[in-house]
């Protein structure tokens, strides 16, 4: 095997490098992955043109799947796997539990260490999810934004014939659709700014919300981040209604006196989520695949929109950051 591997390379905030990195060697209680396809998630365009990661140099990419092609376990080789990205320490109080999404020392592939968006990643063998082999990388790749839409729909506690709404419909927000649907909602909608994406999610048999057609919604997912989103879901509300807050914040979340007052007279429950669970209870990176196995939940191939290969990612995410083309799902792929 070669010395040297491609990768980008994050040097600086907005410096992207494709270039030859020193290949990816695995460690004790390790695999050597072949990454296949990664996808761009939308946390990554900030990361990689404002935030930053944890450090410089880093690979990023945390939505990825690939051929394991070196392990101590020789059966494994060969086979297809998606990756928790989320390393817990596994030993301060919520890891005690299975709660890593809470861990209190966690390390993280594609930002707190390097990621995906290169040829070859050593990841740890307890965070690998095994595949069918006639599942596609490019699906595999997408199931870390299922889980996470899962882990969304599963708080949110569903009840038969729900109305739910869903505000954002990119693909994470679709997905969380999907699952609202397979848990029982009544009626699933979505809410979003573009056009575009409202023509898209219709494809997949989601409708705009109406308030006048719909009625007020027994719950929903904040997925957007966006101050007025969350204003506008929580005056849609009904009484004792559930609302889980999804959306990654792009600035202060405020919201008006008259809205904050709905919250108390309407009784409202709002509840966070970050990430999801992935234990021996709960695991909704299991359950994602075997969903995603089954095809019983969406065309998770429809949902990828650009397919870019891994020398072109820098063109690839300046695409999203500066929206020059209608997008859902942007992935790399390597294989």
């Amino acid at each position: 095997m070669s010395e040297t591997m491609k990768a980008c390379v994050l040097h600086a905030v907005g410096d992207l490098r494709y270039e030859d990195v020193p290949m990816a060697k695995r460690g004790e209680g390790e695999v050597l992955l072949k990454i296949r396809a990664a996808g761009v998630c939308g946390s990554d365009i900030p990361r990689v043109f404002e935030k930053g990661t944890y450090h410089f140099p880093t690979i990023p990419g945390h939505e990825f799947a690939g051929e394991i092609v070196d392990a101590d376990d020789k059966a494994l080789i060969g086979r297809r796997a998606a990756v928790f990205p989320l390393l817990p320490c596994r030993k301060c109080a919520p890891c005690q539990v299975g709660e890593f999404a809470n861990c209190e020392n966690y390390d993280y592939y594609g930002s707190r260490r390097d990621g995906a968006f290169a040829e070859y990643l050593a990841v740890d063998i307890r965070n690998l999810i095994l595949l069918p082999d006639d599942l596609s990388y490019a699906c595999a790749s997408l199931v870390e934004p299922g889980a996470v839409a899962r882990a969304a729909v599963r708080r949110l506690e569903v009840k038969l014939g729900d109305t739910v709404v869903i505000w954002g419909a990119g693909p994470i927000g679709l997905i969380a659709a999907a699952w609202a649907k397979k848990a029982g909602a009544g009626i699933v909608r979505v809410v979003d700014i573009s056009e575009e994406k409202l023509a898209f999610a219709k494809k997949f048999g989601f409708e705009a919300y109406d308030e006048a057609r719909d009625g007020l919604c027994d719950c929903a997912i904040e997925g957007t981040g966006a101050p007025q989103a969350l204003c506008n879901l929580i005056k849609s509300m009904k009484p004792h209604g559930r609302v889980i807050l999804m959306g990654n914040p792009a600035r202060d979340m405020t919201i008006t006196q008259s809205v904050y007052s709905q919250i108390l007279r309407r009784e409202i429950t709002l509840r966070g989520t970050w990430n999801s669970s992935y234990n021996d209870q709960i695991n909704d990176w299991e359950a994602t695949a075997k969903a995603m196995a089954d095809g019983d939940l969406i065309d998770y191939e429809a949902l990828i929109t650009h397919r870019y290969p891994l020398d072109r990612c820098l063109e690839a995410l300046e695409m999203m950051r500066d929206r020059k083309e209608f997008y859902t799902k942007v992935t790399i792929v390597m294989d």
